[in-house]
């Protein structure tokens, strides 16, 4: 597995990565949807980003491992599972390139204070659950069969995310849609007041399997409510595992918007 070295990470203002952890196993089952049914989830001051002109969404399960806050590990909060829906969006930055980012439409993880933390400092759409994982990879990494499963409960039932796995795990083509999904580096988050907060995420680039099948076993309307629910009970596009590695979540900050655009409140409100 790559690894990349958090010893003396700081972001650009000098402080160290508010959370570090080691992301392992991801299954990523990816749906195409209508741009219109995630626009008005998108943060203001990004823009919706396509792969060859599909919008997509993904369903995102994984194992947070040894995970640390400013480097000090919480008992009882160093590994679990978390299970997201997200989309992603791009922002122009200054020196006129593209961030490319995702958004979560929601994330459930077994802890209430992980959650709660979440909600507070990013607004990130955080609910703690009961989850469980089953994870038969020790044969993947030879090439043989492997499967990664996850379960979260909500909505009165309990909902299964699974992906089996051929072949051996290979590093994605630059240009191939399962790094499109895979290496996004930053994350933005409305906020109450309609502003938007950015964060940087970094790691190595993952090496992934190939799906041999995918399955979604979920009540989409209940969990995500009656816009995903045509999308989401569809076959998947394209699913795969990513192997993972060290992670490191930088602090958010509030982007600032271009003199003479509107401003978030008055956007925000447009939307209503």
């Amino acid at each position: 597995m790559q690894s990349v070295d958090l010893t003396g990470m700081r972001d650009d203002a000098g402080r160290r990565p508010f959370l570090t952890a080691t992301w392992r196993y991801l299954v990523m089952v990816n749906y195409e949807v209508p741009p219109a049914l995630l626009e008005p989830l998108v943060p203001a001051g990004t823009e919706l980003d396509t792969w060859r002109g599909a919008t997509l969404a993904s369903l995102v399960g994984f194992r947070f491992l040894d995970t640390r806050v400013l480097g000090i590990p919480i008992p009882r909060h160093r590994d679990f599972d978390e299970v997201n829906l997200r989309f992603y969006v791009r922002r122009l930055v200054e020196d006129g390139t593209y961030r490319r980012a995702v958004v979560f439409v929601r994330e459930f993880v077994p802890r209430r204070a992980i959650a709660s933390v979440a909600r507070l400092l990013y607004n990130e759409p955080y609910h703690a659950v009961p989850m469980r994982h089953e994870l038969q990879m020790d044969a993947a990494g030879d090439g043989g069969a492997g499967r990664a499963a996850y379960s979260w409960r909500a909505a009165g039932r309990w909902h299964d995310l699974e992906v089996r796995t051929r072949g051996r795990p290979t590093l994605p083509d630059p240009a191939s849609e399962a790094a499109f999904v895979a290496e996004h580096y930053w994350g933005y988050t409305a906020q109450r007041d309609g502003g938007t907060v950015e964060y940087q995420v970094e790691h190595a680039t993952w090496r992934g399997w190939d799906a041999a099948a995918a399955r979604l076993d979920c009540d989409v309307r209940a969990v995500y409510g009656a816009g995903f629910a045509e999308w989401l009970s569809r076959p998947p596009r394209s699913a795969f595992v990513a192997e993972g590695s060290a992670v490191a979540v930088h602090r958010g900050r509030r982007i600032s918007f271009p003199s003479g655009s509107p401003s978030p409140a008055a956007r925000a409100g447009a939307g209503r």
